[in-house]
């Protein structure tokens, strides 16, 4: 039984090592970007008890899982039960150059057109991990890495993680 969680900035390639982990472990596979936003209203956070509900659902409803994204709230509650936390820290420019370079998502943007009209905000957010103060940040992430008692590993290049992908996507 493996239950992944893992962290860092826009860009840092949480959904890439996500998803090899994923295929890897026969495990399930949650983006907090599904549930900490409104559904019917883009832009727009859910109420965190609403998102905590769907996230605990999901965690006891599944034996093996990997979980990823960036808020700090709802990565509190998954830490709790996970295996192994992975903190991604390759770099704002590492994080940049990843934003501009990766593919459609249609799970989050409705046209090709609609993420690359975003793409501006998001460097200029993706920038700011270093100096921001929010959940979003790399206090908070370094915070909660800090904090876990737990198997943990922090991967600071896409190399590495890379690496733990390649691996991963080897023996599936």
């Amino acid at each position: 039984m493996e239950r992944i969680l893992i962290f860092g900035n826009s860009g840092s390639g949480k959904s890439s090592l996500a998803k090899a982990l994923s295929a890897r472990h026969s495990a399930e596979h949650l983006d907090l970007d599904t549930i900490a936003w409104e559904a019917d209203r883009p832009g727009v956070r859910a109420p965190f008890e609403e998102s905590r509900g769907a996230l605990l659902r999901f965690i006891l409803g599944a034996e093996s899982w990997v979980i990823e994204g960036c808020y700090s709230g709802l990565l509190k509650e998954a830490a709790r039960y996970c295996t192994e936390m992975i903190f991604l820290n390759p770099g704002v420019e590492a994080c940049v150059r990843n934003c501009e370079a990766r593919p459609w998502e249609p799970h989050k943007y409705p046209s090709p057109e609609a993420q690359d009209a975003n793409l501006r905000m998001l460097v200029a957010w993706v920038r700011e991990y270093e100096t921001r103060d929010d959940e979003f940040s790399l206090r908070e992430h370094r915070k909660l890495f800090d904090a876990h008692a737990g198997r943990k590993v922090e991967y600071r290049s896409n190399e590495e993680a890379s690496r733990r992908a390649g691996e991963a996507t080897r023996r599936a």
